[in-house]
């Protein structure tokens, strides 16, 4: 599996890169242990598996050099040593070697997203963080935008003398409503107008590629609609182009993952400030916005984020596109630092694959 277009979200780290074979050795059997159990790693169990024959104090003076230069450190005194958040990223970057997915791997995901899809694509996207926080030691994250529903029609129904209700409803099932401004004394007529002038337009479309439409149309549609009917067309487009945030969907699964394989209070009330992060969505979509500016997966580790300063988290992440190439939503997983970044890079990279194959399958037949 090539993952040449990793996208990384440090500086460059050449000068760690000039480790000496000895200290590369030592310094992956750190983070292999970190990943495995958690726990500190101390030099004379370190110095019992090295293929080298070195001895504790030895092993002791390069642990001192990698510690000099931020990659891992001693969470007290006389304890062992972990990696750094830099340290992390240094050995994902530099070091790491990605496991390539088995066929029955790749089977059962590509079977689980087109066996959802059947339904509707947010069964995909939910079954798709489903199965990623299943396959990983995390909570898995779909972001993605309700633009991206096809629609089947709009109506309009009336609230009270100024207000309708507008009701999208989507190809795949979903229903969104909107609370619309309209003119005083607009007659029951003009809604049925509206509604059907839009339905010949917006059928089949995206929200997004409905908008444009009619914005291509508003000066004609002046001309074909009397002039109440035509402000309530502007405002539902007005309505439609704002509250861009309410048009992104979070999709979160397996929560209860993080809570396993707990060691201490410090982990405790490290998941506890991750689900603080989890509930504000803003910054969870923002973040993982982040991994469209990327190619291929994005990996954020611990400190490199604000977001993840206090949680110590990491977020392994790739975009999904449709049938046009377009970035259409991003998914990832989410965890502490010590996720199986070997496995579970490929894991999410393959996911993506299979969510862009079914929303471009998709598009094609629509």
């Amino acid at each position: 599996m090539d993952f040449s277009k990793l996208t990384q979200s440090a500086g460059s780290l050449s000068p760690l890169a000039k480790l000496d074979a000895r200290s590369r050795e030592i310094f992956r059997h750190i983070v292999d242990s970190f990943i495995a159990s958690g726990e500190p790693v101390g030099s004379r169990f370190l110095s019992k598996l090295l293929p080298m024959s070195l001895s504790p104090a030895s092993v002791r003076n390069i642990m001192q050099d990698l510690e000099e230069m931020g990659l891992i450190y001693a969470p007290h005194t006389s304890a062992g040593r972990l990696p750094t958040d830099l340290g992390l990223r240094f050995f994902v970057d530099a070091l790491l070697e990605f496991n390539d997915l088995s066929g029955e791997e790749r089977g059962r995901i590509d079977a689980k997203v087109k066996a959802s899809a059947d339904h509707s694509l947010n069964g995909a996207l939910i079954e798709a963080s489903s199965l990623l926080s299943g396959l990983s030691r995390g909570a898995g994250l779909v972001v993605t935008t309700k633009d991206n529903a096809r629609l089947k029609q709009i109506e309009f129904v009336r609230v009270d003398p100024e207000r309708a209700l507008a009701i999208l409803v989507g190809e795949d099932g979903s229903v969104e409503n909107r609370i619309l401004q309209v003119p005083m004394g607009l007659p029951s007529s003009a809604l049925t107008e509206a509604a059907n002038y839009l339905n010949a337009r917006i059928r089949g479309r995206t929200l997004g590629e409905a908008r444009q439409e009619l914005e291509k149309a508003r000066i004609s549609s002046k001309q074909e609609l009397d002039s109440l009917t035509a402000r309530l067309v502007e405002a539902g487009l007005a309505s439609w182009s704002g509250a861009q945030a309410d048009h992104q969907q979070l999709i979160v699964r397996g929560q209860a993952n993080l809570l396993e394989d707990l060691t201490a209070l410090q982990d405790l009330e490290r998941i506890r400030l991750l689900f603080g992060d989890l509930e504000s969505k803003k910054d969870v979509i923002d973040l993982l916005s982040r991994a469209e500016t990327g190619e291929g997966v994005r990996i954020f580790i611990g400190a490199e984020n604000q977001m993840f300063s206090l949680s110590g988290s990491s977020l392994i992440a790739a975009p999904f596109r449709d049938s046009k190439q377009n970035i259409v939503g991003v998914l990832g997983i989410i965890g502490p630092t010590r996720l199986n970044y070997a496995r579970i890079v490929p894991i999410v990279d393959y996911t993506a694959k299979a969510l862009t194959k079914l929303v471009g399958g998709r598009d094609t037949k629509s």
